[in-house]
């Protein structure tokens, strides 16, 4: 695997192609504790500035733990294709109704009672620095290159990964 940093707008486009294609993260808080507050979250959009989108509840664990340290890691992985993100930046609880109206759909209605619920927020993730693995093919290209690899006694470029300064 081949290492690629990138920077600025090449980093931010290479965050948001990973995050929209795999759309589910580990949002992890309070992060001076053991064990870490780890939940799965679903992003709800990337802004132009490369802010990540989540809807939550005012009372979740997580909400309480923004609001004491903002300071928040995000993982996103997905196996069957080899991509996976770690992202580390700062949260904030936001609860302006254009947001919220922008963010919610139909499915939150699982979660929440409507718009018009007061347990209702969003938390915008701002991230500081990222870093990636991510193969150039799907799974079984991989396997296969690597087995090549194996009987060649050459190393198999599977893919990239590297920093992404944001």
């Amino acid at each position: 695997m081949s290492t690629e940093n990138l920077e600025n707008k090449e980093a931010l486009k290479k965050m948001t192609e990973m995050v929209e294609d795999i759309t589910t993260s580990m949002m992890m808080t309070n992060l001076s504790s053991i064990p870490i507050s780890a939940i799965p979250m679903r992003t709800k959009k990337v802004d132009e500035n490369g802010d990540i989108w989540f809807l939550s509840a005012l009372n979740s664990e997580h909400n309480v733990n923004i609001v004491k340290d903002s300071r928040t890691q995000l993982l996103y992985s997905d196996p069957s294709d080899m991509e996976f993100i770690s992202i580390y930046g700062n949260s904030s609880i936001e609860t302006r109704k254009d947001i919220l109206e922008e963010l919610y759909s139909k499915v939150d209605d699982a979660w929440f009672d409507g718009l018009d619920d007061p347990n209702l927020t969003a938390i915008k993730f701002s991230p500081d620095e990222a870093y990636y693995w991510d193969t150039k093919g799907n799974k079984y290209v991989s396997l296969f290159k690597m087995g090549v690899a194996t009987i060649t006694g050459e190393k198999a470029d599977v893919g990239k990964k590297g920093a992404l300064n944001l």
